[in-house]
């Protein structure tokens, strides 16, 4: 396993009643006794990086040896089928088409890496009052052939930059709503909800897949989830129970609001067009990905954009998933590792109307493109979009309609099939928005 560095690491267990217990580890030992009901548990004091595999030993009634334990970053990735998404897939894929991108379709054969490690929760095992957490592996074979695709990409990346162990635990089910994923306490105590029946089982997950993870220490969260939430036509909704989310796993960790959190967002798809039991329009997915967006006004979380992930709409499991996993490790590796690389596209910022003309500003704009922007329509005051023309002019956006003498609204990739030479020079892509956007001023992030 990998064991989170500069951090205090809980080392826990079970035994009998008043058994005296010891752990040694990297030249540190702890003495504890177990309490009524057999359990233990020992604090180590911060652990410096080690690549270097070390044995930790655990001395009771009898003796227990733990091998190969490295000291490294350690994330938790959970979610959907998306995060699921097994490496396995890799090689039964068609050719994706965008060459850009790559196409790692024989990592699983390739991967050699011993400094990158894996823990796939089983829901059955885990909750065991008993459970020994048994499913570290090492990257490779047959327990990475069963892992998270953009859990493993996201190590690997991370691992090539950082050149440290990463460990990797992934935790998550096909299918699943955000609400199994939260406990019904937490989703009780926000406001929002007050008075409000929550379906999709609050708590399902949450208690035997995330909840025994908690003492084990974690540099942060990596989150890909929401089509289902999205078949249901969530807006504010699904905003506020991914705050709640956040928040939740944050204190369970021990209430570290600095701990990063971020989010894929879900990839375009054709959800105007499938028999549902909600009604769903275009206009769906894009308020979907406004909901989601909602979160980076939280501290220190991200969202990466995958527009441009997907070369059939009507494939709800797009591939690029060592993409979308690349594309994560880059918020972190400048964020939480200030490394100096470019880790996402244009963020709108703000617009300006003047004349005839919308002057649209950004965050993270370093975009430098003389062609003309694909992607923007604008409105008056009837609401009536047409495309628009757009260029850059310095450090803004000029987006204006030889219809409309006098612009209100601008969109950016509002559509569930977007498709836009938007990106930043690095080649990520800008993320969609509307200057129109209710939803800023209705969610409250306090």
């Amino acid at each position: 396993m990998v064991l989170q560095r500069n951090a205090r690491i809980n080392i826990w267990g079970f035994g009998a009643a008043g058994e005296k217990v010891s752990v040694s580890f990297a030249k540190q030992t702890k003495n504890t006794v177990t309490d009524q009901s057999g359990k233990w548990q020992v604090v180590l004091e911060p652990l410096k990086t080690s690549s270097v595999p070390q044995s930790m030993t655990i001395i009771g009634s009898n003796k227990i040896v733990l091998t190969d334990i490295l000291v490294g970053e350690v994330w938790l990735c959970s979610g959907q089928s998306n995060m699921e998404y097994q490496m396995r897939k890799l090689v039964k894929i068609p050719t994706p088409k965008n060459p850009k991108l790559g196409f790692p379709k024989d990592e699983v054969e390739n991967a050699k890496n011993t400094k990158i490690r894996i823990f796939l929760v089983n829901r059955k095992t885990l909750i065991k009052p008993d459970s020994i957490h048994k499913s570290w592996s090492i990257a490779q074979d047959s327990a990475l052939r069963a892992f998270s695709a953009v859990g493993y990409f996201f190590a690997k990346a991370l691992q090539q930059k950082l050149d440290i162990p990463i460990g990797i635990v992934c935790s998550s089910v096909s299918g699943s709503a955000i609400e199994p994923w939260i406990s019904k306490e937490a989703l009780a105590q926000e406001a929002y909800f007050k008075d409000k029946k929550l379906s999709n089982d609050p708590g399902k997950f949450y208690t035997p897949m995330i909840e025994p993870l908690t003492k084990f220490k974690l540099r942060g969260f990596l989150w890909y989830q929401g089509e289902t939430n999205c078949f249901l036509d969530e807006k504010i909704s699904y905003a506020y129970k991914m705050k709640v989310l956040i928040n939740l796993w944050r204190s369970a960790w021990g209430g570290n609001e600095t701990m990063p959190f971020y989010l894929v967002q879900i990839a375009p798809f054709n959800y105007s067009k499938q028999k549902n039991e909600k009604a769903l329009d275009a206009n769906t997915e894009p308020e979907f990905w406004e909901a989601q967006a909602q979160q980076l006004r939280l501290p220190h979380t991200g969202l990466i954009v995958t527009t441009d992930l997907n070369d059939n709409g009507e494939d709800l499991h797009p591939t690029y998933k060592w993409e979308v996993g690349r594309r994560l490790a880059l918020w972190a590796l400048a964020n939480d590792y200030h490394q100096k690389v470019v880790f996402s596209g244009p963020l709108y910022k703000s617009v300006c109307f003047e004349g005839d003309k919308a002057m649209v500003a950004f965050d993270l704009f370093d975009a430098d493109l003389k062609e003309p922007l694909t992607g923007f329509t604008v409105a008056g005051n009837d609401g009536k979009f047409v495309t628009a023309d757009a260029h850059i002019v310095g450090k803004v956006v000029v987006v204006s309609a030889k219809e409309i003498s006098k612009p209100e609204i601008v969109r950016f990739n509002w559509t569930e099939s977007p498709a836009s030479n938007f990106y930043g020079k690095t080649g990520l892509p800008a993320l969609p928005f509307r200057t129109d956007n209710s939803l800023t001023r209705a969610f409250k992030i306090n």
